[in-house]
């Protein structure tokens, strides 16, 4: 009967005859609530004012520059950080007193018996209160010392974000680079190709050569053509991949500059060994995990705490005023508590298990994350490694193709040798062009992943590593 009456004063629940709620049958579609109005679309993000002036010729530290402050991720661990560093504030608190002051306004009316007068009186009056902690075996300092490993723990994620950004940005950035040197090596041998057949042409109309050649050139001239427009689209392609890291809409007008491939440092002076020390001092994201077991270690003597006694002293004054006439009264209160605690159905025994089970948790995965950076280290070290040697074979390739080459056009011009022989040669120095390219390009990579991955990666791409120019063919 309740529940009727209540119906019918306030009408239908939510999701009942007609209410925004559920489909009212299972073959039929929800229809949504009509939606409120959105506010505009925030403008797109746009290269900043004062690298404006040179957006065709971008440096790799522009490109760094522009995604650290266009990035999400960036302002939402910087976010965090603030955020944990005022939480750190307010467990500090925990040391001082509490104050406070109240006020009330109060009205009081007796009815008369047992012969008594009705009595009637207003009064207020304000109210100061003080209540302080001493002592409580080391709660509270658990408490702030969480908190500040907490604060930690977010600044090192912060940092780790940071340079998991630039890595992001160097990468795409020598991917785009790359591409750019490949399609210019395909237009190249794209102008051979286009040579080639216009000699095969010529050569017979003459009768020096059969249309066989002429196919064959053709054939040499299509394939050529297919890989650069394959290249142009991955262009594209890669060009919007780096404007999306630097958190630029993809067909934002934008370049960057050609970096020359001379100077190149190949080799590293460092060890592996030494590497790794580093890494494991330094990682960010290591030091971060390392943060959170302290701060899990200092929930174990919260948790301890509150097993134990604990030491406060309060007090309270206040002054009462009465409405009707010039008196007032002061009164005030001082206490001194000890709380022990006696009995809470051992929930008290089980929260230290959970909170040092929770400590052992939170210093394994600090250990087993001490170890992925190890082999992170180890893997990337020898990646370049391998990159070193690539660029090194890449470049006696395209030297030993070049050569091959060059003699195959000199025997064709001369009528010793066959066109065949001169497009497979050409062939195999389109392809030494790109593997040298790739070679070089992933070298830059491998160097960014490594100085990533010891914790020394720059904000503004720059590389800490100790290098050394290959001169002597050996690592």
């Amino acid at each position: 009967m309740l529940a009727a009456v209540v119906l019918g004063c306030f009408g239908n629940p939510p999701g009942v005859a007609g209410v925004a709620g559920t489909a009212p049958a299972p073959n039929v579609l929800w229809t949504p609530p009509p939606a409120p109005a959105l506010p505009p679309p925030a403008p797109p993000p746009a290269v900043p004012p004062d690298l404006a002036a040179r957006v065709e010729e971008l440096k790799l530290a522009d490109v760094i520059d522009i995604a650290l402050r266009n990035n999400t991720l960036t302002s939402a661990s910087w976010a965090q950080a603030r955020a944990a560093a005022a939480s750190y504030g307010a467990a500090r608190g925990q040391y001082y007193p509490t104050l406070s002051v109240d006020g009330a306004v109060t009205g009081i009316k007796t009815a008369p018996t047992g012969g008594r007068t009705a009595v009637q009186q207003q009064f207020y009056g304000p109210t100061f209160n003080l209540s302080w902690l001493l002592f409580d075996f080391g709660g509270r300092s658990g408490s702030v010392g969480e908190a500040r490993e907490a604060l930690l723990a977010a600044d090192w994620t912060h940092n780790a974000t940071l340079q998991g950004v630039v890595l992001a940005v160097a990468q795409a950035y020598f991917q785009y680079l790359g591409t750019k040197a490949l399609l210019s090596a395909q237009q190249t041998t794209l102008k051979e190709a286009q040579t080639n057949l216009d000699a095969a042409d010529e050569r017979h109309k003459v009768g020096l050569a059969t249309i066989a050649d002429v196919l064959q050139a053709k054939t040499a001239l299509s394939e050529a053509e297919l890989a650069l427009e394959s290249t142009e689209g991955q262009l594209q392609t890669t060009r919007g991949a780096l404007a999306l890291s630097m958190g630029l809409p993809a067909n934002s007008p934008y370049d960057v500059e050609a970096r020359p491939d001379t100077g190149l440092l190949l080799g590293i002076a460092d060890s592996v060994d030494t590497l790794i020390g580093r890494a494991v001092r330094e990682r960010p994201d290591l030091a971060a995990a390392r943060a959170t077991a302290r701060a899990a270690q200092a929930r174990v003597s919260v948790a301890r705490a509150q097993a134990l006694p604990s030491l406060s002293v309060g007090g309270s004054d206040g002054q009462t005023y009465f409405f009707k006439n010039s008196t007032s009264g002061n009164s005030y209160t001082a206490t001194l508590t000890l709380d022990i605690p006696l009995f809470n159905g051992w929930s008290q025994i089980y929260n230290v298990k959970a909170a040092a089970a929770s400590a052992d948790a939170a210093a394994l995965q600090a250990q087993g994350l001490e170890q992925q950076v190890v082999y992170q280290v180890f893997n990337s070290y020898y990646a370049l490694r391998t990159a070193t040697q690539q660029v090194r074979t890449s470049a006696d390739l395209m030297a030993s193709a070049s050569e091959s080459e060059r003699v195959a056009l000199g025997r064709y011009r001369a009528g010793a040798g066959s066109l065949l022989d001169l497009l497979t040669a050409q062939a195999a120095l389109a392809q030494a062009r790109a593997q040298d390219i790739q070679a070089r390009f992933s070298w830059h990579i491998a160097l960014a992943q490594l100085a990533h991955d010891a914790g020394v990666l720059s904000l503004d791409g720059g590389n800490p590593l100790h290098l050394q120019p290959d001169t002597t063919g050996t690592q």
